[in-house]
């Protein structure tokens, strides 16, 4: 996990970075000593500016955002949290405006090892969820001023959270995983997968293990009268998908990567049920790599894609990781992640894009219903500070907005998609 250190809220134009416009001299806050790459930078033309961008801390010294919601007033609600574990982390919701006025924030939980995890919103409220003290939790926030209505943890046993939930006709369904081994790591965790239903209050009727499909269930959406879940198989090896019935009989299962690593970390359906999903991975790339791939509605591949080191660099040095993705209305997909170099050793200014390899960026590729790709750009700070996309919602108008760590809650605006 990317951690930088930022403790202000600020306001700051954005800058869409394209071959055709840079000028390595009108850069001042990158050490042009370093090497010099004339790199070949894999961005388009075609891709959407960037319009606003603010950015928000709470109380402890770094705010990391995991999930992000559009809510139906137009707004954007931001979930993850402030501070570390297992320590002095806090739950954080951040919730702006429409043009990214700052409408209120909430912390939960007192400082310790507490996640934020997702959120979703029923007609009254917003539902968090994530974990209290290592237990899964369940809160309940109002809409208008973020006061905290209710909140609940659920022991499932050892350390143990939700990931993400689904609200169904009679209550919710939330997914994650309990008895982490690694319990300092908020993205895999080692554990066993599991599945929580629960009432319309989020009092806990009954879970079951999912832990024979994967080791952690990190999304889950609602098709027809259908949930699909997806998630990371034991040791991170290969993305999981279950689906199941409301009362949580299986209908199918599959798994899906390579011979090395593979991390699903982002699903959605769009409205003919085709499912994607996406991540990381090492399977045949000379490093992390973004990992993207279509399912039909029986859990059948249609395509898949790995691309990744935007900047065209040396791709031994680069990290792609990826954390989200939508479904649009095209029947293709838009994912986000973050570039740069997690080894700090290599240090390249590449001129064309006017940022070093150690500099992070936010990194968004639009694919087109069979795969192919439609645009793919790279988007960075004026003042040369790291990005990276942690997760992306589509706006009312046509375009999205990227929760961007910069060491805060970051909100990007994207123009039409």
């Amino acid at each position: 996990m990317l951690h930088i250190n930022h403790k202000y809220i600020f306001f700051l134009s954005v800058l869409l970075i394209s071959c055709s416009s840079s000028d390595p001299d009108d850069n001042t806050d990158n050490d042009t000593d370093n090497p010099v790459s004339n790199c070949n930078p894999k961005i388009s033309t075609n891709s959407p500016s960037s319009n606003w961008f603010v950015s928000f801390n709470g109380s402890g010294e770094e705010s990391h955002g995991h999930f992000i919601l559009s809510c139906s007033d137009g707004g954007y609600l931001q979930i993850g949290e402030t501070g570390f574990i297992p320590n002095t982390a806090k739950i954080l919701a951040v919730k702006i405006s429409a043009d990214g006025n700052l409408l209120w924030q909430t912390e939960i939980g007192q400082k310790g090892h507490n996640l934020g995890n997702a959120a979703l919103e029923t007609d009254q409220n917003y539902i968090i969820v994530g974990s209290v003290n290592e237990d899964a939790a369940f809160i309940i926030l109002d809409k208008n001023s973020g006061a905290i209505i209710e909140s609940k943890s659920i022991n499932h046993g050892g350390s143990d959270a939700y990931e993400a939930i689904a609200q169904t006709p009679t209550g919710f369904i939330a997914v994650g995983y309990n008895n982490a081994e690694d319990r300092g790591n908020t993205f895999f965790t080692e554990g066993q997968g599991l599945i929580a239903f629960l009432d319309a209050n989020g009092t806990l009727i009954n879970s079951q293990s999912i832990n024979n499909f994967m080791a952690h269930a990190y999304r889950i959406k609602a098709y027809n009268s259908e949930y699909i879940i997806s998630g990371l198989t034991e040791g991170a090896e290969d993305y999981a998908l279950i689906n199941i019935n409301g009362d949580g009989t299986l209908n199918w299962h599959a798994k899906y990567g390579g011979t090395s690593s593979d991390h699903n970390f982002g699903m959605d359906i769009d409205a003919s049920g085709s499912i994607f999903l996406t991540g990381h991975t090492l399977s045949n790339t000379e490093n992390w790599d973004t990992y993207t791939m279509k399912i039909d509605t029986n859990g059948t591949l249609i395509w898949e894609s790995k691309q990744g080191n935007p900047r065209g660099f040396d791709p031994r040095y680069i990290h792609d990781e990826t954390w989200d993705i939508k479904a649009t209305k095209d029947g293709g997909c838009i994912i986000v992640a973050g570039s740069g170099d997690e080894y700090e050793s290599y240090d390249v200014y590449c001129s064309q894009t006017e940022s070093s390899s150690n500099q992070w960026l936010v990194y968004l590729i639009k694919y087109n219903e069979s795969g192919q790709i439609e645009w793919q750009q790279i988007y960075q700070s004026k003042d040369g500070n790291d990005w990276a996309g942690e997760a992306i919602t589509l706006s009312a108008d046509g375009g999205a907005l990227v929760a961007v760590d910069n060491g805060n809650f970051g909100f990007l605006k994207i123009n039409s998609l």
